[in-house]
C-alpha cells in the first residue's frame, strides 16, 4: 500500500482531492466507534476497538476511496477484518457518503499512545507491588493469583457475556449481579474470571474483607470445625465478609451438613449486600443432590455459560500466556498450535513443552519444530472414552458420506483424499498410533505418505475453518 496518500501531504493526482485533516479523521472514526458500541457487546467492543484508528485515506474518485485502518497488533488486525469488516464499511459509507474499500494494517496511534501513557501514570489499573505493597499483600492473603486479572483475560464470543458480567460485579460488588454463577467445562476460564473479580476489588480497596475458596476447602473446613468444636470461628470467617468467591461449588452437593451451613452463610451475606460469586462445571439445575433451597438461591442471580474457546480465542490465549512466560511466539506459530489443540489446559501444557524443547534442548522456535511436537501431542483433552481405530475409520467415512472401502482404497478424488488425510491425522494424534500402524490400517500405505497427510492437516487447521468444523464434527460422533 505504498501508493496510499498521507493525509498530511497534498495528493499527487492532477486534480487535487479535498484534504482531510487529522481532526476530521478522528471525528469520522469516533463516529464509527459510537455506532459499533450500539451494535456490539461491551466486551467485544472493549477487546478489539479501543486502539484502532484511521491512518490515512486514498481518494480513488468522487464516489470511491480507500481507508487504511490501524490496529495495535496482527491478531487484532486480522480479527477485526474477519469479523467486523461489513459493519465498519457500512458505517463509513454512511458517514462519508462514499463507497469505501478498507485496508487493515498493524500500526500504533502516536496520539493515542501519548494519551494512554498519561492516563496510565495518573490512574494505573494494577499498580506494581513496590507502589502499593498492601495490594499485593491483600491478594496474597486471599489466596488469589495476581496474574488472574482482567488485563490477562482474552475475550471472544464464547465468553464475552461472562467477562462483561464479571467486570460489572467487580465495579459494584453486591449490586450488579448477586449471586453471579459461572459454569462451563474444564479450562474455559471460570477460575480466572472469578479471581479477576477478587483482584479488581482488592486493587480498589485492599481492606475489603474477601474470602476465596473451593467447594472442597469449604467442606473440609466445616468438617474440621465440627470436629474441633470451632464452628463459631468458621461462621465468623465466612458470614462477615463483603465478597465470597467459591470455586467448584458442585463439590458440596450431597453433603447435608455442608449444604446447610452454606445455605445460612449465603443468606447472611446476601441480606447485607455481600457479593457472592460461584463457579461450577454445570448449571444449578443439573447439579445432582443439590438441595432445592440452594438451587433456588443460585438461580436467583445471573447464570452464565462459558463455552470452550474458539480458534481466535485460543490464539489470543496462547499469545498472552507465551508473553507471560517470556516466549517470543509469533502469531503464525500461535495459530498453528491453536488449530491443533482445542483445550486451554492443552495449550498451557504445550507451551511447557516448547520451553523444554527450545531452552533445554536448544532447538529453534519455528514451524518445523512446532509441527513435529504437535505430531506427538498428548494434551489434556483426552477422549472421553477409549475408541478403537475401526471406530475412527467409520466416523470419518460417515461424516463425509463415503464408503469405508473408498476411504481405505486407492481413489484420489479430492474429497476422498482429504478425508483420508484427516483419518491419518486423527489416528496419529488421538490414538498415538505409530506411523507404520496408521499406514497398515489405511490399506498398507507407506509411512512417508502418512507423515505427509498428518503434516498437511496440521498446517491447514490454523487457516481453514471448514477443516476445524469437520474434525470437531467427527470427534463429536466419537466422543459425544
Amino acid at each position: 500500500m505504498d501508493n496510499l496518500i498521507d493525509l498530511n501531504c497534498p495528493p499527487e493526482a492532477d486534480k487535487p482531492a479535498p484534504k482531510i485533516s487529522p481532526m476530521n479523521k478522528e471525528k469520522i472514526w469516533q463516529t464509527v466507534l459510537e455506532n459499533l458500541k450500539i451494535t456490539l457487546s461491551p466486551a467485544s467492543f472493549n477487546t478489539w476497538f479501543p486502539k484502532t484508528f484511521i491512518v490515512r485515506i486514498k481518494p480513488l474518485s468522487e464516489e470511491r476511496q480507500i481507508i487504511e485502518i490501524g490496529c495495535p497488533n496482527p491478531f487484532v488486525s486480522q480479527t477485526v477484518e474477519n469479523r467486523y469488516y461489513g459493519l465498519i464499511k457500512e458505517s463509513l459509507d454512511q458517514i462519508t457518503g462514499k463507497k469505501n474499500d478498507l485496508v487493515f494494517v498493524v500500526k500504533q496511534n502516536p496520539h493515542q499512545t501519548k494519551q494512554d501513557n498519561k492516563k496510565e501514570k495518573k490512574e494505573p489499573l494494577f499498580e506494581s507491588q513496590e507502589e502499593r505493597p498492601e495490594v499485593f499483600e491483600a491478594i496474597n492473603q486471599a489466596g488469589l493469583r495476581a496474574d488472574f486479572n482482567f488485563d490477562n483475560f482474552a475475550v471472544s464470543s464464547t465468553n464475552q457475556m461472562a467477562y462483561a458480567a464479571a467486570q460489572a460485579v467487580a465495579k459494584t460488588p453486591g449490586k450488579a449481579y448477586n449471586p453471579l454463577f459461572l459454569y462451563g467445562g474444564v479450562g474455559v476460564g471460570k477460575t480466572h474470571l472469578m479471581q479477576a473479580i477478587g483482584n479488581a476489588i482488592l486493587v480498589k480497596n485492599p481492606r475489603t474483607k474477601l474470602v476465596y475458596c473451593t467447594g472442597e476447602e469449604f467442606t473440609n473446613e466445616i468438617v474440621e470445625a465440627i470436629r474441633r468444636k470451632t464452628t463459631d470461628e468458621f461462621k465468623k470467617k465466612y458470614r462477615t465478609v463483603k465478597v465470597l468467591l467459591v470455586d467448584d461449588i458442585q463439590f458440596i452437593a450431597g453433603r447435608e451438613k455442608v449444604q446447610e451451613e452454606f445455605f445460612h452463610t449465603f443468606n447472611s451475606l446476601w441480606r447485607v449486600g455481600g457479593q457472592i460469586v460461584l463457579t461450577s462445571d454445570k448449571p444449578p439445575s443439573e447439579i445432582k443432590k443439590l438441595e432445592a433451597r440452594l438451587r433456588s438461591r443460585f438461580e436467583g442471580g445471573l447464570i452464565v455459560d462459558i463455552q470452550p474457546p474458539d480458534f481466535e480465542l485460543r490464539t489470543a490465549i496462547l499469545l498472552i500466556k507465551a508473553q507471560q512466560r517470556g516466549i517470543n511466539l509469533s502469531i503464525e506459530l500461535a495459530k498453528l498450535i491453536a488449530g491443533n489443540i482445542t483445550s486451554t489446559r492443552g495449550l498451557e501444557g504445550f507451551l511447557s513443552k516448547i520451553i523444554n524443547e527450545t531452552q533445554v534442548k536448544n532447538l529453534p522456535l519455528n514451524a518445523e519444530v512446532i509441527t513435529a511436537l504437535l505430531g506427538n501431542i498428548n494434551e489434556n483433552e483426552a477422549p472421553r472414552r477409549l475408541v478403537k481405530p475401526k471406530e475412527i475409520i467409520s466416523a470419518v467415512a460417515a461424516h463425509f458420506n463415503i464408503k469405508v472401502s473408498e476411504l481405505l482404497g486407492a481413489r484420489r478424488l479430492k474429497q476422498v483424499a482429504l478425508a483420508r488425510q484427516i483419518l491419518m491425522y486423527l489416528l496419529r494424534t488421538d490414538l498415538k498410533l505409530p506411523l507404520m500402524e496408521v499406514g497398515r490400517l489405511l490399506g498398507g500405505r507407506d509411512h512417508t505418505t502418512v507423515i505427509h497427510g498428518v503434516e498437511k492437516i496440521t498446517k491447514l487447521l490454523p487457516v481453514s475453518e471448514d477443516l476445524r468444523v469437520d474434525i470437531a464434527g467427527i470427534k463429536k460422533r466419537l466422543y459425544g
